[in-house]
Protein backbone atom coordinates (compact mmCIF):
# COMPACT_ATOMS: atom_id res chain seq x y z
CA UNK A 1 0.00 0.00 0.00
CA UNK A 2 1.35 3.41 -0.96
CA UNK A 3 2.12 5.60 2.09
CA UNK A 4 -0.09 8.70 2.31
CA UNK A 5 0.04 11.90 4.31
CA UNK A 6 -2.13 12.27 7.41
CA UNK A 7 -3.35 15.24 9.39
CA UNK A 8 -1.17 14.20 12.31
CA UNK A 9 2.01 13.59 10.32
CA UNK A 10 3.48 16.95 11.36
CA UNK A 11 3.73 15.63 14.92
CA UNK A 12 5.61 12.48 13.90
CA UNK A 13 9.42 12.27 14.00
CA UNK A 14 11.33 12.55 10.71
CA UNK A 15 12.16 9.48 8.69
CA UNK A 16 15.88 8.91 8.45
CA UNK A 17 17.68 8.51 5.13
CA UNK A 18 21.23 7.20 4.80
CA UNK A 19 22.17 8.08 1.23
CA UNK A 20 24.79 6.65 -1.11
CA UNK A 21 25.28 7.19 -4.83
CA UNK A 22 22.74 7.73 -7.56
CA UNK A 23 19.26 9.15 -7.98
CA UNK A 24 17.52 6.56 -5.79
CA UNK A 25 17.99 8.52 -2.52
CA UNK A 26 16.30 11.52 -4.17
CA UNK A 27 13.30 9.37 -5.13
CA UNK A 28 13.08 8.00 -1.59
CA UNK A 29 13.25 11.51 -0.11
CA UNK A 30 10.44 12.59 -2.45
CA UNK A 31 8.39 9.56 -1.42
CA UNK A 32 8.86 10.27 2.28
CA UNK A 33 7.73 13.86 1.83
CA UNK A 34 4.77 12.74 -0.29
CA UNK A 35 3.72 10.59 2.67
CA UNK A 36 3.68 13.72 4.82
CA UNK A 37 6.86 13.01 6.78
CA UNK A 38 10.00 15.10 7.11
CA UNK A 39 13.31 13.76 5.83
CA UNK A 40 16.44 13.75 8.00
CA UNK A 41 19.29 12.68 5.74
CA UNK A 42 22.82 11.48 6.43
CA UNK A 43 24.62 11.85 3.12
CA UNK A 44 27.60 9.53 2.77
CA UNK A 45 30.68 11.60 2.05
CA UNK A 46 31.71 11.79 -1.62
CA UNK A 47 28.76 9.59 -2.57
CA UNK A 48 25.44 11.49 -2.71
CA UNK A 49 24.28 13.53 -5.70
CA UNK A 50 24.44 17.36 -5.38
CA UNK A 51 20.66 17.86 -5.62
CA UNK A 52 19.85 15.58 -2.67
CA UNK A 53 20.07 18.17 0.18
CA UNK A 54 17.34 20.30 -1.43
CA UNK A 55 14.94 17.35 -1.11
CA UNK A 56 15.56 16.96 2.63
CA UNK A 57 14.38 18.86 5.71
CA UNK A 58 17.60 18.15 7.63
CA UNK A 59 20.94 17.20 6.09
CA UNK A 60 24.41 16.32 7.37
CA UNK A 61 27.30 14.31 5.95
CA UNK A 62 29.24 11.39 7.38
CA UNK A 63 31.91 9.00 6.16
CA UNK A 64 30.91 5.63 4.74
CA UNK A 65 32.47 3.86 7.73
CA UNK A 66 31.89 6.45 10.45
CA UNK A 67 29.10 4.56 12.17
CA UNK A 68 29.49 6.44 15.43
CA UNK A 69 28.76 9.70 13.60
CA UNK A 70 25.70 8.10 11.98
CA UNK A 71 24.34 7.40 15.46
CA UNK A 72 25.18 10.86 16.81
CA UNK A 73 23.39 12.49 13.89
CA UNK A 74 20.40 10.16 14.33
CA UNK A 75 20.07 11.32 17.94
CA UNK A 76 20.45 14.95 16.85
CA UNK A 77 17.68 14.56 14.27
CA UNK A 78 15.48 12.50 16.58
CA UNK A 79 15.09 9.71 14.04
CA UNK A 80 14.42 6.02 14.56
CA UNK A 81 13.02 4.43 11.39
CA UNK A 82 15.60 4.87 8.64
CA UNK A 83 15.93 3.98 4.97
CA UNK A 84 19.41 3.17 3.64
CA UNK A 85 19.71 3.39 -0.15
CA UNK A 86 22.21 4.29 -2.86
CA UNK A 87 25.27 2.54 -4.18
CA UNK A 88 28.54 2.16 -2.34
CA UNK A 89 30.89 0.13 -4.53
CA UNK A 90 31.51 -3.24 -2.91
CA UNK A 91 34.99 -3.41 -4.42
CA UNK A 92 35.84 -0.28 -2.46
CA UNK A 93 35.01 -2.03 0.81
CA UNK A 94 37.51 -4.79 0.02
CA UNK A 95 40.40 -2.34 -0.36
CA UNK A 96 41.92 -1.79 3.12
CA UNK A 97 43.69 1.45 2.14
CA UNK A 98 40.52 3.01 0.76
CA UNK A 99 38.61 1.80 3.81
CA UNK A 100 40.97 3.59 6.16
CA UNK A 101 41.10 6.74 4.02
CA UNK A 102 37.46 7.12 5.06
CA UNK A 103 38.65 7.56 8.67
CA UNK A 104 36.57 4.74 10.22
CA UNK A 105 35.65 4.94 13.89
CA UNK A 106 36.11 2.15 16.42
CA UNK A 107 32.59 0.83 15.81
CA UNK A 108 33.23 0.30 12.10
CA UNK A 109 36.62 -1.30 12.74
CA UNK A 110 35.02 -3.62 15.29
CA UNK A 111 32.35 -4.71 12.82
CA UNK A 112 34.72 -5.14 9.89
CA UNK A 113 37.58 -7.01 11.56
CA UNK A 114 35.84 -8.85 14.39
CA UNK A 115 32.22 -9.56 13.49
CA UNK A 116 32.80 -9.79 9.71
CA UNK A 117 36.22 -11.34 9.78
CA UNK A 118 35.14 -14.69 8.34
CA UNK A 119 32.16 -13.64 6.19
CA UNK A 120 31.97 -10.35 4.30
CA UNK A 121 29.16 -11.13 1.90
CA UNK A 122 26.69 -8.30 1.36
CA UNK A 123 23.84 -10.08 3.15
CA UNK A 124 25.99 -10.79 6.19
CA UNK A 125 27.34 -7.24 6.28
CA UNK A 126 23.81 -5.81 6.23
CA UNK A 127 22.55 -8.08 9.01
CA UNK A 128 25.47 -7.28 11.28
CA UNK A 129 25.23 -3.54 10.54
CA UNK A 130 21.46 -3.43 11.06
CA UNK A 131 21.68 -5.34 14.34
CA UNK A 132 24.42 -3.04 15.63
CA UNK A 133 22.53 0.14 14.71
CA UNK A 134 19.25 -1.19 16.15
CA UNK A 135 20.90 -1.70 19.54
CA UNK A 136 21.49 2.07 19.56
CA UNK A 137 17.95 2.92 18.46
CA UNK A 138 18.51 3.43 14.72
CA UNK A 139 16.24 0.93 12.94
CA UNK A 140 16.73 0.18 9.24
CA UNK A 141 13.40 -0.43 7.48
CA UNK A 142 12.46 -1.90 4.09
CA UNK A 143 14.17 0.43 1.62
CA UNK A 144 11.27 0.17 -0.84
CA UNK A 145 8.63 1.44 1.64
CA UNK A 146 8.37 4.94 0.17
CA UNK A 147 8.88 4.14 -3.53
CA UNK A 148 6.06 1.72 -4.48
CA UNK A 149 5.63 3.47 -7.83
CA UNK A 150 9.20 2.59 -8.78
CA UNK A 151 8.99 -1.17 -8.23
CA UNK A 152 8.87 -3.78 -11.02
CA UNK A 153 5.32 -4.80 -11.99
CA UNK A 154 4.10 -8.07 -13.46
CA UNK A 155 4.02 -8.50 -17.23
CA UNK A 156 5.43 -6.42 -20.07
CA UNK A 157 6.01 -2.81 -19.03
CA UNK A 158 7.23 -1.50 -22.39
CA UNK A 159 5.67 -1.10 -25.82
CA UNK A 160 7.83 -3.88 -27.16
CA UNK A 161 6.95 -7.43 -26.11
CA UNK A 162 9.70 -10.04 -25.59
CA UNK A 163 10.17 -12.32 -28.59
CA UNK A 164 9.31 -16.02 -28.36
CA UNK A 165 13.02 -16.77 -28.03
CA UNK A 166 13.45 -14.23 -25.23
CA UNK A 167 10.45 -15.64 -23.35
CA UNK A 168 11.98 -19.08 -23.67
CA UNK A 169 15.29 -17.77 -22.33
CA UNK A 170 13.49 -16.20 -19.35
CA UNK A 171 11.78 -19.49 -18.57
CA UNK A 172 15.11 -21.31 -18.89
CA UNK A 173 17.23 -18.81 -16.99
CA UNK A 174 14.99 -17.84 -14.07
CA UNK A 175 15.53 -21.03 -11.99
CA UNK A 176 19.28 -20.70 -12.60
CA UNK A 177 19.24 -17.06 -11.49
CA UNK A 178 17.52 -18.04 -8.24
CA UNK A 179 20.08 -20.77 -7.59
CA UNK A 180 22.94 -18.34 -8.18
CA UNK A 181 21.24 -15.85 -5.89
CA UNK A 182 20.81 -18.43 -3.15
CA UNK A 183 24.60 -18.88 -3.18
CA UNK A 184 24.98 -15.07 -2.79
CA UNK A 185 27.11 -14.88 -5.93
CA UNK A 186 25.18 -12.21 -7.82
CA UNK A 187 21.74 -10.91 -8.74
CA UNK A 188 21.83 -11.00 -12.54
CA UNK A 189 22.69 -13.24 -15.48
CA UNK A 190 22.71 -12.84 -19.27
CA UNK A 191 21.15 -15.56 -21.45
CA UNK A 192 20.96 -16.19 -25.20
CA UNK A 193 19.36 -19.29 -26.80
CA UNK A 194 19.25 -21.16 -23.47
CA UNK A 195 22.94 -20.54 -22.87
CA UNK A 196 24.24 -18.50 -19.92
CA UNK A 197 26.58 -15.88 -21.34
CA UNK A 198 27.61 -14.09 -18.13
CA UNK A 199 26.97 -14.12 -14.39
CA UNK A 200 27.15 -11.02 -12.20
CA UNK A 201 29.60 -10.99 -9.30
CA UNK A 202 31.28 -8.15 -7.38
CA UNK A 203 31.76 -6.06 -10.56
CA UNK A 204 28.05 -5.17 -10.70
CA UNK A 205 25.40 -5.37 -13.40
CA UNK A 206 26.75 -2.65 -15.71
CA UNK A 207 30.16 -4.33 -16.03
CA UNK A 208 28.47 -7.70 -16.53
CA UNK A 209 26.35 -6.24 -19.34
CA UNK A 210 29.50 -4.94 -21.03
CA UNK A 211 31.13 -8.35 -20.72
CA UNK A 212 28.06 -10.11 -22.09
CA UNK A 213 28.11 -7.83 -25.12
CA UNK A 214 31.73 -8.74 -25.78
CA UNK A 215 31.04 -12.46 -25.46
CA UNK A 216 27.81 -12.49 -27.49
CA UNK A 217 28.07 -10.62 -30.79
CA UNK A 218 24.50 -11.47 -31.79
CA UNK A 219 21.99 -8.85 -30.67
CA UNK A 220 18.87 -9.56 -28.67
CA UNK A 221 20.15 -11.45 -25.64
CA UNK A 222 18.25 -11.24 -22.34
CA UNK A 223 19.24 -9.84 -18.95
CA UNK A 224 17.59 -11.49 -15.93
CA UNK A 225 17.78 -9.76 -12.56
CA UNK A 226 16.12 -10.19 -9.17
CA UNK A 227 16.80 -10.20 -5.44
CA UNK A 228 18.18 -13.42 -4.02
CA UNK A 229 15.77 -15.76 -2.21
CA UNK A 230 15.16 -14.49 1.31
CA UNK A 231 16.81 -11.16 0.44
CA UNK A 232 16.76 -8.59 3.24
CA UNK A 233 14.95 -5.65 1.66
CA UNK A 234 16.49 -3.16 4.08
CA UNK A 235 19.39 -2.51 1.70
CA UNK A 236 21.16 -3.61 -1.48
CA UNK A 237 17.87 -4.18 -3.30
CA UNK A 238 18.65 -4.77 -7.00
CA UNK A 239 17.97 -1.84 -9.32
CA UNK A 240 17.87 -0.94 -12.98
CA UNK A 241 17.97 2.60 -14.33
CA UNK A 242 18.35 4.61 -17.51
CA UNK A 243 22.06 3.75 -17.56
CA UNK A 244 21.10 0.05 -17.59
CA UNK A 245 19.05 0.63 -20.75
CA UNK A 246 21.87 2.59 -22.37
CA UNK A 247 24.40 -0.11 -21.52
CA UNK A 248 22.09 -2.86 -22.79
CA UNK A 249 21.62 -1.02 -26.08
CA UNK A 250 25.37 -0.61 -26.58
CA UNK A 251 26.00 -4.27 -25.70
CA UNK A 252 23.30 -5.67 -27.96
CA UNK A 253 20.81 -6.71 -25.27
CA UNK A 254 17.16 -6.84 -26.29
CA UNK A 255 15.17 -7.81 -23.20
CA UNK A 256 15.27 -7.29 -19.43
CA UNK A 257 13.38 -9.62 -17.08
CA UNK A 258 13.10 -8.48 -13.45
CA UNK A 259 11.45 -9.83 -10.31
CA UNK A 260 8.06 -8.30 -9.45
CA UNK A 261 8.35 -6.33 -6.20
CA UNK A 262 12.00 -7.44 -5.97
CA UNK A 263 13.73 -4.90 -8.24
CA UNK A 264 13.67 -1.10 -8.04
CA UNK A 265 13.28 0.76 -11.33
CA UNK A 266 15.07 4.02 -10.59
CA UNK A 267 12.81 6.71 -12.08
CA UNK A 268 10.38 4.26 -13.70
CA UNK A 269 8.86 6.64 -16.30
CA UNK A 270 12.30 7.65 -17.58
CA UNK A 271 13.46 4.02 -17.75
CA UNK A 272 10.39 2.88 -19.70
CA UNK A 273 10.77 5.80 -22.11
CA UNK A 274 14.45 4.99 -22.67
CA UNK A 275 13.63 1.31 -23.24
CA UNK A 276 10.90 2.17 -25.75
CA UNK A 277 13.27 4.41 -27.69
CA UNK A 278 15.96 1.70 -27.67
CA UNK A 279 13.55 -1.09 -28.66
CA UNK A 280 14.26 -3.07 -25.48
CA UNK A 281 11.51 -5.06 -23.77
CA UNK A 282 11.14 -4.98 -19.99
CA UNK A 283 9.04 -7.69 -18.38
CA UNK A 284 8.23 -8.31 -14.72
CA UNK A 285 8.39 -11.93 -13.56
CA UNK A 286 6.29 -12.90 -10.54
CA UNK A 287 8.17 -15.29 -8.29
CA UNK A 288 6.40 -18.14 -6.54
Amino acid sequence: MKPTASNTSHALPPIGLIAGQGRLPVLVAEGIRAAGRKVACIGLQDQFVPELPSHCDFFETAGVVQLGRWLRLARKFGIRDTVMVGRVAKARMHDPLKLFRQLPDWRAVNLWYRKLRHDRRSATLLTVLADDLAKEGLVLIDSTTYIPDHMAREGTMTKREPSAEQRSDIQFGWPLLRQIGSLDVGQAIAVREKDVIAVEAAEGTDRMIERAGQLCRRRGWTLLKTARPGHDMRADVPTIGVSTIENMHRAGGGCIAIGVGRVIIVDLPAVIDAADRAGIAIVGVREE
